[in-house]
């Protein structure tokens, strides 16, 4: 019989429960107590939401990060967080984001600031993870509390358990040394500690256990390929059956090595890694598991269960009780119910599937294995007849967009002319100093501002109202930035709930949920919206707010957009046609908005692409497909306008020093980035690449409520001007204030002004 297990599940709550519930303890407002009742509560109700499975995960849920968690199970913390009062709660917080919580007077001895761990991307995902760091010095020791005191839930509840760990080898992979050492020399030591950890889940009765090592999609280089090696040989002597599970990917070259791993099983996603089910059957030994990721983790469109049927059929007639069905990577991609939607659109809402959902197609297609087609045959019809109404839907296909398409030629993509011409005729026109300051775009999002956007949206504030709360809101915006003396200012985004789905609730093709929310890091949840047809814009989107807000200043303002491969890659996106097709027609969309920017005067356009790196294929033999496709779609967006508008970008918590060619060659005029967390490491890029343009490296690490220093902004800046000429430098933070408060904010700025004026004293 074909075992149904699942990887992992969402754990913000269908209604971002954890997200309240993390914020409200921050804030001091609640106490440890109640957090870790609504983490078991949340538990408990996601466990009974997988009750159906085989096989159903036990610690994939956590406060922050997985990958933070497996640091703190493995004893690998910051040197700099020893030494506080608290508990470990606390010092988990304050390697998450600088400090635990604050305000509550039983808080305030124990959670002093410190710098918050290194974030970046969780693989070509929108999800964060915190860097593990390492040392020569880095030592292990167990801590495996968490991860048995949520199998004593399990158990209690009656949950098939399948403990989920990070693998040996993915976590030392994603780690950062910092300093000079070889992180594999610290393999031997780590494998102890695993060691331990899966012999005190063999001595509370666990049978399997899901070690995720998702770095074998990836190209390794041989150090790393006989790491694999090395660490499963030394785990096999534990005494209990491990599941390797690979995902996001193929695993090519390291197919033979991951298939003679000596564990019990391996997964592979079956959506991007297809290709690699038949030569695995030829190399995986008779006594394995195969288990196969069938129904996509990452997106939310309903599956084609008779075309994959079509292909398990003779498998599971194969392999019989050896395989094993899940989707392809764990859910937490995905929102948690479709069924907590009651105001998307109906027609669109029949196409559509969320975790749940998910593993109600798994068991169909279980069903269907075990006991044949006719035992389902009213879900398959059900599931046959959505997907055929979505292919025939009017909706999704428009001729005009396509004919567009069809018709960008190279030109369009080009500037008037080059960078030094451009920036020559900018200087006069804008007239900026030295090391000149702006933000990256957003202000807080108070409790007013969103008080104002409920009641609107719920039709118990008029538009006129409406208008004016956010006019009132941007005045104050510009008001203070002009009292920090800042150089080039913003409007704030007062209007925007999301700077992706704003924008997309103004272009035709695109639908919005009310519960699609997918956590991005710690409390941070996005809701992407739906990009389900050919996409255009019907009319101008920010051209009269940003013209409010240019009403009320001399300073340049900053027109504010989200590019076009950053929309795309925090969209669900159709997966019916290329990405490439998408991208370049949201990049026509924008392109209208930038020209319009410029029409009504706006001489500064920021068009910002914080995802391009993270849509980056896993393998770097296929980056350059993407890049061309990424960089022509942002050339595209920005290119029309006169040599005397300056064009910026922003990117955010992305690894690009290796990509640092095609940033270039998006030829934007200042491209600000973030470097705070990373002590300018980012910046190694300009020492073997002359950067044409200017750039703003980010020097307020905005994730954090502490308040960096004047001093230690200046010390940053030192650090950049001995890569980029001085003339060429921006003073900025590295990304936008909307999740911070006005009490956090304006201290960080005026010491970051204060910065860039001390800076151009001294040169």
């Amino acid at each position: 019989m074909t075992t149904v297990h699942n990887l992992g599940f969402p754990r913000i709550g269908a209604k971002r429960e954890l997200k309240f519930a993390l914020e409200s303890y921050w804030k001091g407002e609640s106490s440890r107590d109640a957090l870790k009742g609504l983490g078991a509560e949340l538990r408990k109700r996601h466990w009974d939401n997988q009750a159906g499975l085989d096989l159903v995960p036990v610690g994939d849920f956590a406060f922050y990060d997985q990958v933070l968690d497996m640091s703190f199970t493995l004893g690998n913390l910051p040197e700099r967080v020893s030494g506080f009062q608290g508990d470990q709660l606390d010092n988990y917080f304050r390697v998450a984001r600088g400090r635990s919580a604050q305000s509550a007077a039983e808080h305030r001895s124990c959670c002093g600031g410190v710098a918050a761990g290194e974030m970046t991307k969780w693989f070509d995902t929108n999800y964060h993870y915190i860097v593990p760091e390492f040392t020569a010095a880095t030592e292990f020791k167990l801590d495996a509390s968490r991860l048995l005191e949520q199998l004593a839930e399990a158990r209690k509840q009656g949950v098939k358990a399948k403990p989920v760990i990070v693998g040996p080898v993915t976590y030392l992979a994603l780690g950062k040394a910092k300093d000079d050492s070889n992180k594999l020399a610290l393999l031997p030591a780590l494998l102890v500690a695993y060691a331990q950890l899966l012999n005190a889940l063999a001595a509370q009765g666990v049978e399997w256990v899901q070690v995720d090592e998702p770095i074998l999609v990836t190209e390794l280089h041989a150090d790393w390929q006989h790491a694999f090696n090395l660490a499963y040989h030394e785990l096999k002597a534990c005494p209990v059956k491990l599941l390797v599970a690979t995902y996001f990917g193929q695993l090519q070259e390291n197919l033979y090595l991951a298939a003679n791993l000596p564990v019990a099983g391996l997964h592979i996603d079956a959506i991007n890694g297809d290709d690699d089910i038949r030569p695995v059957l030829n190399l995986l030994s008779g006594h394995k598991v195969l288990s196969l990721g069938v129904i996509n983790g990452r997106n939310i469109w309903k599956t084609d269960l008779t075309a994959v049927l079509e292909w398990l059929e003779p498998l599971a007639e194969r392999l019989g009780d050896k395989l094993w069905i899940a989707p392809s990577c764990s859910l937490l991609h995905v929102p948690v119910d479709l069924d907590s939607e009651q105001k998307l659109d109906a027609e669109i809402t029949s196409w559509l599937a969320y975790a749940v959902q998910k593993l109600d197609e798994l068991q169909v297609l279980a069903q269907a294995l075990r006991a044949g087609r006719d035992s389902v045959k009213e879900a398959l019809a059900a599931n046959q007849a959505a997907l055929a109404a979505r292919r025939s839907s009017p909706r999704v296909n428009n001729p005009a967009v396509q004919q567009a398409i069809a018709e960008i030629d190279a030109g369009l993509g080009a500037r008037k002319s080059s960078y030094p011409t451009r920036a020559a005729e900018q200087a006069a026109l804008l007239k900026l100093p030295a090391y000149p300051t702006t933000t990256i775009g957003s202000f807080p999002q108070t409790a007013e501002i969103r008080h104002a956007r409920s009641q609107f949206k719920a039709g118990t504030l008029n538009e006129a109202d409406y208008k004016a709360a956010m006019q009132a809101e941007i005045a104050r915006s510009v008001h203070e930035q002009e009292a920090l003396g800042l150089d080039v200012l913003v409007h704030g985004e007062a209007e925007r709930n999301d700077m992706v789905e704003y924008f997309g609730e103004q272009l035709d093709g695109y639908a919005f949920s009310q519960f699609g929310w997918v956590q991005s890091y710690g409390s941070r949840c996005v809701k992407p919206p739906i990009l389900f047809g050919d996409i255009s814009r019907p009319r101008a989107m920010t051209v009269e707010w940003i013209s409010y807000a240019q009403s009320l200043t001399s300073k340049p303002m900053k027109g504010m957009l989200t590019g076009p491969v950053t929309i795309l890659n925090w969209s669900f996106v159709r997966d019916d046609q290329p990405r490439s097709v998408s991208c370049k027609q949201l990049a026509l969309a924008i392109r209208a908005e930038v020209l319009d920017l410029e029409k009504a005067g706006v001489s500064v356009i920021q068009i910002d692409e914080a995802a391009l790196r993270e849509g980056l294929p896993l393998r770097k033999a296929q980056w350059k497909k993407y890049l061309d496709w990424a960089v022509e779609s942002f050339r595209i967006t920005a290119n029309g306008v006169d040599d005397r508008t300056q064009i910026h970008t922003h990117m955010c918590y992305s690894e690009f020093n290796d990509i640092i060619a095609s940033i270039a060659d998006m030829d934007a005029d200042v491209i600000t980035i973030e470097t705070s967390r990373s002590d300018m490491e980012l910046l190694d890029a300009f020492d073997n690449f002359n950067y044409p343009n200017q750039i703003g490296p980010g020097v307020y690490d905005i994730h954090s409520p502490n308040i960096p220093t004047q001093e230690h902004i200046e010390q940053l800046m030192k650090k950049a001007a001995e890569r980029i000429p001085a003339s060429r430098l921006w003073v900025n933070p590295d990304c936008g204030l909307k999740t911070r408060q006005w009490a956090e904010v304006l201290p960080a700025l005026t010491n970051m002004v204060a910065a860039a004026k001390a800076l151009r004293q001294a040169a």
